[in-house]
């Protein structure tokens, strides 16, 4: 009952916004290919499902092939440069300089180095950039975030650095982790529309191909479908995290 209740405001909110939304286009008369009315948009998206559906899909696979990679490299290196300091000295400029270069700006380049008859390994080799950060930071400061007093424990027991990994360091960060898989499944799907946009070819054939091809040919309401897709596509990704996230939370806690 209680989470029935809090749903209640934003649908609210939902069907107001969606009722001022379709009496300004009626009233302003604005032509379709400007603003079309929410119903005009719910009938592109009945009228263009399939397509969508289709190609949503096929960007969904390459977001999730993109968050597994960057969470084996960004995990993978988090776990090693945690060992020693003068390597996580070295390699975090490294990191922050992938994480503030626009993906825009290699995208080109890593289209070449995939090959054009390739694009799709190269939208997920640029997601996989995009999502890489968070899930490398999340890692590296969870495994630093270890208590000072288990970490003497440790100490006077002469406990091996490998120990010292797995029984202290890996379940302090496992919260932390979690955080940055959830910010990366969002910036998956970001990077992976990014790229397709950037490549431009439609061999990947996701929905920033069909957002393109909607936009060329001014069917602004197969567009505004196309946008509401995506937003489905994230929160669909974005619960499968929470999901995972529960699971292993709930699994620590019997163990516990």
């Amino acid at each position: 009952m209680r989470r029935s209740a809090e749903l209640i405001p934003p649908l609210l909110l939902g069907v107001v916004l969606l009722a001022a939304w379709e009496g300004a286009c009626r009233l302003l008369d604005l032509p379709p290919y400007f603003l079309p009315p929410p119903s005009a948009v719910a009938a592109a998206l009945i009228e263009a499902g399939p397509r969508l559906a289709a190609s949503a899909w096929i960007t969904f696979i390459m977001a999730v092939q993109a968050l597994i990679v960057a969470g084996l490299v960004g995990g993978g290196l988090a776990l090693m440069v945690s060992l020693h300091a003068s390597a996580e000295r070295a390699v975090r400029p490294l990191a922050v300089a992938l994480q503030v270069t626009p993906v825009v700006a290699v995208a080109p380049l890593v289209l070449i180095w995939a090959g054009l008859d390739h694009a799709d390994r190269a939208v997920v080799a640029l997601a996989a950039l995009v999502a890489f950060f968070p899930l490398f930071s999340g890692v590296l400061t969870g495994l630093k975030s270890a208590d000072p007093d288990l970490e003497r424990l440790f100490d006077l027991y002469g406990a091996t650095p490998l120990q010292r990994l797995w029984r202290l360091r890996l379940p302090s960060a496992l919260p932390f982790a979690l955080e940055g898989l959830r910010v990366a499944a969002g910036l998956a799907v970001i990077g992976a529309v990014v790229a397709e946009f950037v490549s431009g070819s439609g061999a990947t054939q996701g929905l920033a191909w069909r957002l393109l091809e909607a936009g060329n040919r001014l069917r602004t309401a197969e567009m505004l479908a196309g946008v509401l897709c995506l937003t489905l596509l994230g929160l669909a990704l974005n619960a499968a995290v929470g999901l995972v996230e529960r699971i292993v939370t709930v699994r620590i806690r019997v163990r516990r």
